[in-house]
């Protein structure tokens, strides 16, 4: 197999991982986890530092097994009940007795909350004290990456690159829109079959989210809606609806894991389930839907390393533009289609802001979904955005980079100002 292609193969397999709740109180959870392993002993006190995105997204989305949400709360089940070489599996193992156990460490007060002070966008730092014992742990730069643990002052455990790497990694050699489209046309359906695995994790969350009482309920009620007559029961509808119930349940604290995209449940949801749906609805054989997952997962990473891993642009952005090359490729659209389908979603989506992860993500899931399959139903007609317009240029990889610039480079006050005004309530 070419050599790009054996690389793509491991960049879908790093980043389209499974992980319980939503990843950035799950990575605090983790932190606290780590931090405790190396105290020996359950926490008297946790000091949180964290940075403003981490602080941003993890204040008002639910916490798996927990029926609860807050920034103290992960720390202190974490610290309670995490598996520390669970990664982001780590509140898996949770039990009753050690949520009522955290609940209760964060009502007497023991936990302290602070902004980091340094300039790094991914940053989570547990302190932990007992029986006049400290540890304390350092995720910094990706959910799980955990640069540094220390028991009474000294290094246990110290990455020996620990620097900051704020995007989703380095941009990947070799891979561009072209090549994205090329792979998953082409590559030996063994190496891809694995994408089977997204459709199946992310289905069972949305399943569980039409089913149960989550969030604001959004593909609940949509499919209640639609079985009333208000709304239609087409395709697209059914795609909008999935997503948003996966995305409903996750953040209302499923104790479901979710596949993800680029270190976000969010956005793997987006890049899977309306390509899952319309295979489904179509009638597509097993390996259309898996190039076609491919597709458009390996288009939403792409984007997403023109991002910083956390953003002030909404993740389902890239996640549901991966998504529309996707759903294009179903429809036995060219690589010229697939490019237009882009352009569509610079064109019409852009500029949609994070505002922290909480249950009306699923609003905009459901938006970006709307966006992707209507962005796929123009370029399959041969309708794209000009480039003489905004963002949108005739190079889909001048768009790429344009998203890139205005994400980390254009919205960086927007991001402090949306922080400042969660903080003043």
């Amino acid at each position: 197999m070419d050599t790009d292609w054996e690389r793509f193969v491991g960049l879908l397999r790093r980043e389209v991982v499974p992980a319980l709740g939503c990843t950035d109180p799950v990575a605090i959870a983790l932190c606290a986890a780590k931090a405790r392993e190396a105290l020996g002993r359950e926490p008297e006190r946790i000091a949180l530092a964290l940075s403003r995105n981490i602080l941003k997204n993890a204040m008002a989305v639910g916490i798996p097994g927990a029926d609860a949400v807050g920034v103290g709360l992960a720390a202190a089940l974490g610290a309670f009940g995490g598996s520390p070489d669970a990664g982001l599996g780590v509140l898996e193992d949770l039990s009753r007795a050690d949520v009522e156990k955290g609940k209760r460490f964060v009502a007497e007060g023991r936990v302290s909350v602070s902004m980091s002070d340094g300039p790094e966008i991914l940053y989570i730092e547990a302190a932990l004290s007992g029986g006049g014992d400290t540890a304390r742990a350092v995720i910094r730069g990706d959910y799980a990456r955990v640069t540094l643990v220390e028991s009474n002052g000294s290094p246990t455990f110290a990455l020996a690159d620990a620097g900051e790497a704020g995007a989703v990694g380095e941009p990947t050699p070799g891979l561009s829109v072209r090549s994205a489209y090329e792979f998953s046309r082409l590559a030996p359906l063994g190496t891809i079959r694995f994408m089977l695995d997204a459709a199946e994790v992310n289905g069972r969350l949305s399943a569980e989210g039409l089913e149960g009482e989550y969030g604001l309920g959004v593909g609940r009620s949509m499919r209640e809606a639609s079985a009333r007559g208000e709304i239609g029961t087409d395709i697209g509808v059914r795609a909008v609806m999935g997503t948003a119930a996966a995305v409903d349940a996750r953040m209302g604290g499923c104790f479901l894991p979710a596949m993800t995209n680029s270190g976000s449940g969010n956005q793997g949801i987006t890049a899977t389930i309306p390509v899952a749906a319309e295979a489904e609805a179509r009638g597509c054989s097993e390996e259309s839907l898996v190039r076609a997952l491919a597709l458009s997962h390996l288009v939403s990473i792409h984007i997403r390393q023109h991002f910083d891993r956390l953003s002030a642009m909404c993740g389902t952005i890239p996640a549901a533009t991966g998504a529309a090359c996707g759903l294009v490729a179903l429809r036995g659209g060219s690589y010229d289609r697939v490019v237009d389908a882009i352009a569509n979603m610079a064109g019409g989506l852009t500029g949609m802001v994070c505002d922290g992860a909480k249950a009306s993500c699923a609003l905009k899931a459901a938006s970006a979904v709307e966006s992707a399959m209507r962005s796929a139903m123009l370029a399959m007609r041969g309708v794209r955005v000009s480039g003489l317009e905004g963002i949108v240029d005739d190079d889909v990889e001048a768009i790429i980079d344009n998203l890139g610039r205005l994400s980390s480079e254009g919205m960086t006050q927007a991001d402090s100002m949306i922080l400042g005004m969660m903080l003043a309530k």
